[in-house]
């Protein structure tokens, strides 16, 4: 009975933090903004090493929190990325499961409005934003259902077409951000709508009349619905209107174009910061998983002369790159 209890003991040991050891490549998952990123990392690391290129997909923000903080082994994803740091009560299931993490921050990225240039470009302001979009708006004293149908019915200067708004879903975050940055933003500067009760995460729900409309997690897909169909909008990272500028234009916000020194300099206020998420005890069993994160830090990549830039990073100061990946490479430990 012992020696049972003992070879039990064993496979359970094994199948939590060895069984890893079936896997040589890694695997990532999470955020579609970030994923370009990660993607070119994992293109370069493969053919500068002798590791194997690193699978990454596209889950969405939250989708990769949710598998990686699903356990420990071979079945579970190595790194996550995210467009929004990770939430408290992510953390927590990550430590249930007995998960030390590393947190990497890799950049800044806005989050833009766009439209093909076929269509005139729009000039917005974050309550504009709010009103276009939000499920329940003051009107005359009183919260309502949206009544606006038409972005000319907000204000007779905005253009007199359908509010057809195509976004990510709430998995994803990029649509966190969204609606913590411009939906609570914007809904802050409307009149009446603090006294109505309308104050943090209250200003975060969106209408579900049509009017947005929940496009996936793949942002290329959007960049070719707005191609074919100039009345509607896209909400997505700068980076995809960076790599599609012959196809789309971003909406001017609050008087500021989204432009990577608009970004960079914070003058774009519509902005977040990018992250991806080690698990630290895959490191030395799946192999390659520190020297992946050398190579994301390193100048060559996040740099300001760095290849990633050439995909729409927006670069963290030289002084806190240089902090973060001391932090990255050593793997220290993230404490919330």
């Amino acid at each position: 009975m012992k020696l049972r209890t003992l070879a039990l003991a064993a496979m359970a040991t094994a199948l939590l933090t060895g069984a890893a050891n079936a896997r040589d490549q890694i695997r990532i998952v999470g955020s579609s903004t970030v994923f370009p990123f990660a993607t070119a990392v994992a293109e370069n690391f493969g053919k500068k090493t002798s590791f194997k290129t690193p699978v990454v997909e596209s889950t969405g923000t939250g989708g990769g929190m949710k598998l990686f903080c699903a356990g420990i082994g071979d079945g579970h994803a190595d790194i996550t990325n995210a467009s929004r740091r990770i939430k408290s009560s992510e953390f927590k299931k990550c430590s249930a499961k007995g998960i030390r993490i590393t947190e990497v921050k890799i950049g800044f990225d806005g989050i833009v409005l766009a439209n093909a240039k076929s269509a005139k470009r729009l000039t917005l302001s974050n309550a504009q934003i709010f009103l276009a979009l939000a499920n329940k708006v003051p009107v005359n004293g009183k919260l309502v259902d949206n009544p606006y149908k038409k972005w000319s019915d907000i204000t007779p200067s905005l253009p007199n077409k359908k509010i057809e708004v195509l976004g990510p879903p709430p998995t994803s975050g990029t649509r966190d951000a969204f609606v913590e940055i411009a939906m609570e933003g914007g809904c802050k500067k409307v009149a009446g709508a603090r006294a109505l009760g309308l104050t943090e995460k209250k200003c975060h729900q969106i209408r579900e009349d049509g009017a947005w409309i929940d496009a996936g997690e793949n942002d290329n897909l959007i960049v070719q619905k707005l191609e074919t169909n100039p009345n509607a909008v896209g909400v997505f990272g700068y980076s995809f209107l960076d790599q599609n500028a012959d196809k789309i234009q971003g909406a001017i916000v609050d008087g500021s174009e989204p432009t990577f020194e608009n970004i960079a300099s914070g003058k774009y206020g519509v902005s977040r910061s990018l992250f991806f998420y080690v698990k630290q005890q895959h490191v030395g069993t799946v192999p390659g998983i520190r020297e992946f994160v050398k190579e994301f830090t390193s100048e060559d990549a996040w740099g300001e002369d760095g290849y990633l830039v050439d995909k729409g990073l927006i670069p963290l100061p030289a002084s806190e790159r240089k902090v973060i990946a001391i932090s990255a490479r050593n793997l220290d430990a993230l404490t919330m």
